[in-house]
């Protein structure tokens, strides 16, 4: 099991009782996570040494040792055990050294005492019988650079003392808190989180925990966090061929620009996508609004679209032919924002007018009207954010006094909030992670203001240079897209709290202008601007692919794609809004022609809303 240093929870795994907290010492054995290793009359404590006669010691450029090392690896990673024994055999290479596959063992099997001893380089007399007398591991495991050996030894004794606990040995584990954990002087925080434990009923042992899984899973997490101190030349990660590959692959991604598929690259070939499936043309375009469109949004499933606007009212289309299906007109002014709940089947609308609106999906009907207990009318709501079961989400607004409310539909009053953040700033932007752990809200002065949805407690702010004007979770919720006044859409990581992307080009200064990810893996960052182009970014390399020209001037005068997003369901397909009234639906597929021409009657009964009422004109390639 294994504590959390910052939550102070622990992962704990049950195991049958034995003596002074070790798993009674099997025989030493060369078999290790299925891996059996060869022997061979030299070690260098992790690998033997005996070139086959006749071979080069590299190959094509690369050190043979580690190339056949990994292939070994990768082979008994597969379940070629039989293939990793000739290829040992016949090279003369071995995985890991009898003192490394041992310390490997005694992990594994919470033989705490050897696997200490090996990692220290003390020798015991049980140990030194079972391994060859010129293995070398006097002076312990050979370790990476920087890597601390007394972190590594707490971590030992640590899963320990958790396992004594987690079978309730209260005696025994108390004495390893103070006899072998205590006297390291490590962590004086772990340390007491562990013996905060000492006093956690059984029953509840678990619970703060959240541990589901079993003690070997957790001794395998244990061997991963120390191998990833112990020299690669010594002990190779797990799974290195995969990770190889996996870079590969990745490699190949980023540098194909217009890479917009979840399938990965094949390794037989290098890899490229055709600029041409990329959606860069517009196709249609929809003119129901008669104010600027200020927001636009997906339904989860990718199967309609609903559209904000300074007419004060939302749009909602099904993306099959964007047949209209509802236009929401209860609002008394600008609509500002609109946020699909998690299950599709309901949208919230927030409005300049100060409230916010529920509307069942299906009928179009008005659930339940919200108002922000606000002192100034002038401050409307700005937007809104579901929790994952579709039954609460909060509202942001620019009033000091009511910036932050959370709403629970299932409560009996769910006209009240069922809570306030205390007053004192402003919110202009804000997001729920999917997993509803954290609440992502965007103060205008510069600070990005991450909260504890379960707790309502607010966590060290991120602090960015420059007036920001939106926000964007990613899928995972690892990382936030922030547009900046300066021109500028930074991608920063919500647990590193660093800007690890700048993505530069795009015009702001005056308006709101959002941003997305996009993409069949969220490979692109698209944005707005206020010179009429929507701008498309590779998202890893950071390069500029495309300047779209997206929207016309408005009646300001002023040519301003004010939002964008992505068809979470269709990677060749996202919508645009702008001040010219207009939303616009890119894809890859050409647009219709004139009618007469070849395709004409294909196009439009596949696309084309056949309605009346909905008002869409087709328009060429932009490109």
């Amino acid at each position: 099991m294994r504590v959390d240093e910052d939550s102070e929870q622990v992962f704990s795994n049950g195991h049958p009782a034995s003596s002074n907290g070790s798993t009674p010492r099997k025989p030493l054995h060369s078999s290790l996570n299925g891996h059996v290793n060869g022997s061979s009359p030299s070690y260098t404590n992790g690998t033997s040494k005996k070139l086959a006669p006749g071979r080069s010691a590299t190959y094509r450029g690369h050190n043979r040792e580690e190339v056949v090392r990994i292939l070994i690896q990768g082979l008994l990673d597969m379940g070629y055990s039989d293939a990793a024994n000739v290829l040992s055999s016949e090279s003369g290479y071995e995985l890991e050294s009898p003192s490394v596959a041992a310390f490997r063992s005694a992990i594994l099997e919470g033989v705490w005492s050897e696997a200490e001893a090996i990692l220290l380089g003390s020798r015991q007399d049980d140990r030194a019988s079972s391994l060859p007398e010129d293995d070398q591991y006097g002076e312990g495991l050979v370790l990476a650079e920087d890597a601390d050996r007394g972190q590594m030894l707490f971590l030992i004794r640590q899963q320990k003392f958790l396992e004594l606990l987690d079978r309730r040995d209260l005696g025994m584990a108390l004495m390893v808190l103070r006899q072998e954990l205590t006297p390291l002087e490590h962590d004086i925080h772990q340390l007491h989180a562990l013996s905060t434990l000492l006093m956690c009923p059984p029953e509840d042992l678990r619970d703060k925990a959240h541990w589901s899984g079993t003690v070997e899973e957790s001794r395998k997490m244990l061997l991963q966090d120390l191998s990833r101190s112990i020299a690669p030349s010594v002990m190779i990660r797990d799974h290195r061929l995969a990770e190889l590959f996996d870079h590969i692959k990745q490699s190949q991604i980023n540098q194909c620009l217009y890479h917009n598929t979840a399938e990965p690259p094949s390794l037989y070939s290098d890899h490229i996508c055709d600029r041409d499936d990329f959606p860069s043309r517009t196709f249609l375009q929809l003119e129901d609004h008669t104010g600027e469109v200020w927001h636009v949004q997906f339904s989860h499933d990718g199967s309609k679209l609903a559209t904000a606007s300074q007419d004060q009212t939302v749009n909602i289309y099904e993306t099959e032919t964007f047949k209209r299906l509802h236009t929401l007109t209860h609002h008394s002014a600008e609509v500002t924002y609109v946020s699909w709940s998690p299950d599709d089947t309901k949208i919230v609308t927030c409005s300049q007018d100060c409230k916010a609106r529920v509307y069942d999906v299906e009928t179009g009907r008005l659930e339940v009207t919200l108002e922000h207990q606000s002192v100034d009318q002038n401050y409307g709501i700005t937007a809104a954010a579901w929790t994952p079961d579709s039954q609460g989400f909060v509202t942001a607004s620019h009033d000091r006094n009511s910036q932050l409310c959370y709403w629970n539909l299932r409560s009996p009053k769910r006209e009240k909030p069922e809570h306030v953040w205390p007053r004192g700033f402003r919110v202009q932007d804000v997001a729920i992670t999917e997993d509803g752990n954290w609440l992502v809200a965007l103060d205008p002065q510069n600070i990005i203001r991450v909260f504890h949805m379960h707790s309502y407690r607010e966590e060290p702010p991120i602090k960015v240079t420059g007036k920001m004007t939106s926000i964007t979770l990613s899928r995972d919720g690892s990382t936030v897209l922030v547009n900046l006044a300066i021109g500028e859409v930074h991608m920063i990581d919500l647990v590193t709290r660093d800007t690890i992307r700048k993505f530069r080009g795009q015009k702001q200064g005056e308006f709101v202008i959002r941003s997305c990810f996009g993409g069949a893996a969220e490979n692109f960052v698209v944005s707005g601007s206020e010179d009429g182009l929507i701008y498309v970014w590779h998202k890893e390399n950071e390069s500029l692919i495309e300047k779209l020209s997206g929207h016309g001037r408005g009646q300001s005068g002023k040519e301003c794609v004010t939002t964008v997003d992505w068809n979470p369901r269709n990677a060749r397909m996202f919508a645009s809004g702008g001040d010219d009234r207009k939303v616009r639906i890119w894809t890859n597929l050409q647009p219709p022609v004139e009618e007469g021409l070849p395709g004409f009657r294909t196009n439009l009964k596949q696309f084309f809303i056949r309605e009346e009422s909905a008002r869409i004109s087709a328009l060429r390639s932009t490109l």
